[in-house]
């Protein structure tokens, strides 16, 4: 069996690796991103590193977006829905993490980030999130599948009343977005990450009020 010609974006990584140390940090990212549709996972978990600790910086780049399009050849948009789905996989499905099968793969990163947004972001009902969730991790369905399910129920979602807690979810997920990339930006006043640890503290003491407010309405109505 021949094997299946290379992408211009694998022959570009590869020529990076061979000036590398097999054993630096460096080389094992780039490995992990030539096996990326079968393992996003380690990929996610690599990239939120090398934007956290500001490897990108010792490696000759400017900012973390030129490191992926350059060095990694993912756009932007893709890099952060890899990291944004690994964060919430081990934050909302550890077992999922500790049970992996090389047989049965993980569901789509792209997928995964949806059922994020639909638990942070978009207001799903516990039942709407049951159901999409089941469809990604039980049944499997595939990506397109599960973005038109994820569009039909937003949809629906944006005829009715706004929800206060919408806002205020996608808030905290920002601002917690935030926390983590300046972590990987060197010397930034303490005074400013302060701002954001107080802002993230007095949003989630926001949700946590209206959600006790909007669970004392329903039990009056019952």
């Amino acid at each position: 069996m021949t094997d299946m010609p290379q992408s211009s974006g694998e022959r570009h990584i590869e020529k990076i690796m061979e000036q590398l140390d097999p054993e630096s940090e460096r080389y094992q990212v780039l490995d992990t991103a030539k096996k990326f549709k079968s393992s996003w996972v380690e990929l996610g978990d690599k990239l939120l590193q090398v934007s956290s600790r500001g490897h990108f910086r010792e490696w000759g780049y400017q900012s973390f977006e030129d490191y992926c399009v350059q060095e990694i050849r993912i756009k932007k948009g893709t890099a952060e829905k890899l990291t944004l789905a690994y964060r919430y996989m081990e934050k909302q499905e550890p077992e999922l993490l500790t049970q992996r099968n090389p047989l049965k793969p993980l569901p789509d990163f792209r997928s995964v980030d949806l059922l994020r947004q639909a638990k942070e972001e978009k207001g799903f009902s516990d039942d709407e999130y049951a159901q999409l969730r089941k469809s990604i991790v039980e049944e499997e369905r595939s990506h397109p599948t599960v973005l038109k399910r994820f569009k039909e129920v937003a949809a629906g979602h944006d005829t009715e009343e706004p929800d206060p807690l919408i806002p205020v979810k996608s808030s905290l997920s920002a601002a917690r977005r935030l926390d983590t990339a300046l972590v990987g930006v060197p010397e930034v006043p303490a005074e400013f990450r302060d701002n954001v640890v107080n802002l993230i503290l007095y949003l989630e003491e926001t949700l946590q009020s209206l959600d006790i407010s909007a669970s004392s309405r329903m039990e009056a109505d019952s």
